[in-house]
């Protein structure tokens, strides 16, 4: 029975109850919120709406990053019986201002961080709201939403998909526009159901933002169909998001071709490192012609960097380039691609998981009319194609010169099983003066064949009253001009005569101007390299000028050509923003090395299994011990404590502490600091001083170095010296739950362990002055900025402490403390506000350590 509105799906979250729906990455702590969390959530939110006067028909400007806020505030507006107005987060405020005044906004609902818009309209932030459990919301008066009596034809969406330059024009999207391709999904997904309770739960990791209406079908629409979970990955790293799939234990990955293309790079990179090229070489020949299973098995071992769970990707917004595609299939995962555009709700056609036709974007899906043009233009008529464009304040109906059909302006075909073929964009078609079409897709193909070549765009460019087709290339590594020659001259030879190279250029940055789903803005790139080749920029065979290269530009920002005069958090800083900035992982240890701009640009230079064979070193030499916080350890550890630890930390020690009330109806996970004094009795005298509740659940950074040292001490040692201190690893790890925190490299890794730990219900004890306090006065050491980088990551309440008493016992080498000697001072828990600065969070709580 066909559904009567969207706000239908949004009911089936209460038969859904504690399944996860959404988790998500802040900061090092991972949070989710199951559907009848989020129904409560989107539900509350509705009310507050109507506190401020939205009801049905007003427009609502959604300005957020992926999140289960995001999802709570989509089905918020729809239960007003509002429309939603989706923003990308990375929109410039000049843009979203000109939208709220085209759109007619009467609210803002955005994330802390963005500007406030001046625009004249309330906003409210969603990181302030209040959260709301799902039993207190239950409890409240059902008063009936707005939004039930949406019908199909009422308007549920505007977006804007264009504007930069001009007045925006939103794109209007109906109830019923995207019922008619979640109808079809839903029908068709039914007879795999019964197969489905072998997967479940199915966990989507989602790539792509929700401002996107593919991102929106995929995460919104589709996940409650089937009591899925979609997991929120915001970087863009492919680090980060392998890491990310197999944490999740993920089941597909919802991404935009770009973000395949960066996977692939980063697959074939760690094959690289790990010495598998030659294995892997053998098997992909191998495996041409064998079934997926089959496939699947022989590369068991690529398998298990994902995950066993993990068998697909669904790939939209784009065409997939046949190189990924075929990658990714040969290795036994099943690759969906879908064709649609803002105009029609997403889909047109939609790819069968398990028999994809190679190279097409699926078959049409049922209720919608589709055919081609006669120059091959794909055309679509139904209840999926908007209504029309939100134009000077109110809703233009589109032109019925068509008899409703749609042009797409996208060249297609159809091959002999009715599967479609995207062949590109009809305006970035070149037409030869012999009346020839020349595809860029075809020249960028055979151009990213080449080993030389990382990407390519093919723009067409003005040439005596003609077009003529110019490449735009990212190199690899230390490929030159003369490589990107021989390159261009490789493509030609596969290329037919008509189709031919003759002018191109080395893009000088590291990546080309995208939007944000990756895709290459061609107009930018068509105006850069009409100036080079006219030789008005500095543009040409692939030497990049230092006024634009982006490293140059992100020191400069911070005011500085050396990193000598940087500060530790500004180099942890610099480094987050070159990954995120290049798409890498660059090992931290040669990180630390770098002292200049010039030792940057050889380093983000380096071949990129260069860079991961370093960082699978550095995580190699650190050991993050999972083992030690599973229960029958914990157990273990606390027999030990109280029989031996506690008893010799009251008689050598006998410590008065004070300030315990202050913990006293808190409950953890909190991150407690202290003054470092001595590493044999500081971390008892901690455990002394917590209740049990958080001496129970208390994981504790040590020198990473040191415990290097123990795990893998010096080769050249005596025998038993060197089982000596693998023997006393061994003990500290296992009974005081102890993770290495480096002091020059890998703290990124110690600051996700953290929380993981904080995830698991385990407090965290730091030391913010880093090695032991060795001054000749025991007065505390300057606090490193990394504590407040982890405080504002772990967004977690501080307990600051202090011991008294210790540095005397050490300067006189005694082990056995005089009564009432030693004070273990307990501070009340501080937290700091979103967007506090680490630097400050630092300096703050070294005052409160020094003031207890």
């Amino acid at each position: 029975m066909p559904r009567s509105n969207l706000i239908s799906l949004f009911d089936s979250f209460s038969k859904l109850g504690g399944n996860p729906a959404v988790v998500q990455t802040q900061g090092y702590r991972r949070h989710s919120q199951t559907y009848v969390e989020l129904s409560a959530s989107a539900s509350s939110l509705s009310k507050a709406l109507g506190e401020h006067g939205i009801g049905p028909g007003d427009r609502v400007l959604l300005w957020a990053a992926n999140s289960a806020d995001w999802i709570a505030s989509f089905w918020a507006i729809l239960l007003r019986g509002s429309i939603a107005v989706p923003m990308d987060p990375g929109a410039s405020p000049d843009f979203v201002q000109r939208t709220i005044r085209q759109s007619g906004a009467k609210l803002i609902l955005r994330n802390g961080g963005l500007p406030e818009p001046n625009a004249g309209i309330p906003s409210l932030i969603l990181d302030n709201l209040d959260p709301v459990s799902a039993e207190a919301e239950l409890s409240r008066d059902s008063v009936p939403d707005p939004g039930q009596d949406s019908t199909r034809t009422d308007v549920a969406e505007i977006l804007f998909t264009s504007g930069t330059t001009a007045e925006p024009r939103g794109v209007v999207l109906t109830h019923g526009n995207f019922l008619a391709n979640i109808e079809p999904v839903e029908r068709g997904m039914q007879p795999y159901l019964k197969y489905e309770r072998w997967l479940h739960p199915l966990r989507f990791v989602s790539l792509v933002p929700l401002s996107h209406v593919f991102g929106q079908f995929m995460a919104l629409f589709v996940p409650p169909l089937l009591g899925a979970t979609v997991v929120f990955e915001n970087s863009t790293n492919p680090s980060d998001i392998l890491r990310t799939i197999k944490r999740e234990r993920a089941t597909l990955v919802i991404a935009v071709p770009r973000m395949l293309d960066l996977l692939r790079s980063a697959l074939e990179r760690e094959i690289d490192t790990r010495g598998w090229r030659k294995w892997f070489d053998q098997n992909f020949a191998a495996a041409a012609n064998q079934p997926f299973l089959r496939r699947a098995w022989r590369f068991r071992r690529i398998h298990r960097l994902f995950g066993l769970r993990f068998w697909a990707f669904i790939s939209g917004g784009a065409a997939l380039g046949s190189e990924t595609e075929l990658f990714f299939k040969r290795l036994g995962y099943a690759v969906v691609q879908g064709y649609g555009m803002t105009e029609t709700a997403s889909l047109i056609s939609l790819n069968h998981p398990f028999n994809a036709a190679e190279g097409s974007v699926g078959k049409i899906l049922p209720g919608r009319e589709f055919k081609l043009a006669e120059d091959g233009e794909i055309l679509v008529r139904g209840e999926n194609v908007s209504a029309g464009y939100w134009e000077q304040g109110s809703l233009q109906q589109a032109a019925n010169e068509n008899g409703g059909w749609l042009r797409t302006g996208d060249l297609g075909e159809l091959d002999a099983n009715g599967n479609l073929k995207f062949r590109g964009r009809k305006k970035n078609v070149i037409v030869t003066p012999a009346g020839l079409n020349i595809y860029p897709e075809d020249l960028e193909s055979a151009l990213k064949k080449q080993p030389a070549v990382r990407d390519a765009v093919v723009v067409a460019l003005a040439s005596g009253g003609n077009e003529e087709p110019v490449a735009a290339l990212l190199l690899n590594g230390d490929a030159n001009e003369q490589t990107a020659s021989s390159a261009v001259f490789s493509a030609n030879a596969k290329l037919a005569e008509y189709q031919q190279i003759r002018q191109w250029l080395v893009w000088p940055d590291f990546d080309f101007p995208r939007t944000s789903t990756g895709k290459p803005r061609l107009a930018a790139i068509a105006a850069r390299a009409l100036s080079s080749l006219r030789g008005s920029s500095p543009v040409s065979g692939g030497s990049a000028s230092s006024q634009s290269d982006p490293l140059e530009r992100l020191l400069s920002s911070k005011g500085a050509n050396s990193l000598v005069s940087l500060t530790s958090l500004d180099r942890v800083e610099l480094l987050s923003a070159l990954e995120q900035r290049y798409n890498l992982e660059i090992d931290e240890s040669a990180f630390s090395g770098a002292k200049s701009v010039a030792d940057l640009q050889r380093l983000v230079a380096l071949p990129r299994a260069t860079i991961l064979a370093t960082e699978t070193q550095s995580v190699a030499r650190d050991h993050y011990p999972r083992w030690t916080q599973r229960a029958p350890i914990r157990w273990l550890r606390l027999f030990v404590y109280y029989l031996l630890v506690w008893p010799a930390t009251q008689i050598l020690g006998h410590p008065r502490v004070v300030g315990r009330h202050h913990l006293k109806g808190f409950c953890g996970p909190v991150i407690v600091i202290s003054n470092h004094i001595t590493r044999r009795a500081d971390i008892g005298l901690i455990l002394a001083a917590l209740p049990a509740r958080f001496r129970h659940y208390l994981a504790t950074a040590m020198g990473g170095e040191t415990l290097r040292r123990m795990r893998h001490p010096p080769r050249n040692w005596f025998f038993a010296k060197r089982c000596a201190y693998q023997l006393g690893y061994f003990l500290v790890v296992s009974l005081f739950n102890v993770f290495p925190l480096p002091q020059f490299s890998g703290f990124r890794q110690s600051f996700r362990f953290a929380g993981e730990s904080a995830d698991r219900g385990y407090s965290v004890l730091i030391f913010p002055e880093g090695e032991v306090n060795n001054s000749a006065d025991g007065q505390l050491a300057r606090f490193q900025s990394g504590i407040g980088l982890l405080v504002e990551n772990l967004k977690l309440p501080v307990v600051p402490m202090r011991l008294d008493g210790v540095w005397q016992m050490k300067r006189e080498h005694r082990r056995l403390a005089h009564f009432g000697e030693i004070t273990v001072h307990v501070g009340a828990p501080v937290t700091f506000p979103p967007g506090a600065l680490p630097e400050e969070i630092a300096r703050r709580l070294q005052e409160l350590v020094g003031s207890l």
